[in-house]
């Protein structure tokens, strides 16, 4: 039998969005250019033009950020500092943002 569940109300599924991702450091090489931001719809909607690299590290952290989970950064709970896997790479802030 089980519980029955509600469908998610459209309006809590737009309360995941939007999200950005703004590069604040570039060290070595890499594509995308040091002022690079990228706005996120929702946790599922990657933007085609963030590289491959950053969206898997980017994927990890998005719905925390979306639903307003605490960072470990200590200076601003509501950010992600997350780091480029390249040992040379780039170093970006996740945030949700009003849309």
């Amino acid at each position: 039998m089980g519980i029955p569940i509600a469908p998610p109300r459209r309006e809590a599924w737009e309360a995941t969005g939007p999200l950005e991702l703004r590069m604040t450091e570039k060290h070595g090489a890499c594509s995308h250019a040091e002022d690079a931001v990228f706005r996120f719809a929702n946790p599922y909607e990657l933007p085609a033009e963030l590289c491959a690299a950053m969206a898997i590290v980017a994927t990890g952290y998005l719905w925390r950020a979306a639903t307003g989970f605490p960072s470990w950064e200590a200076d601003d709970p509501s950010v992600y500092r997350l780091h480029c896997p390249s040992k040379t790479g780039t170093v970006w802030e996740l945030r949700k943002v009003a849309g």
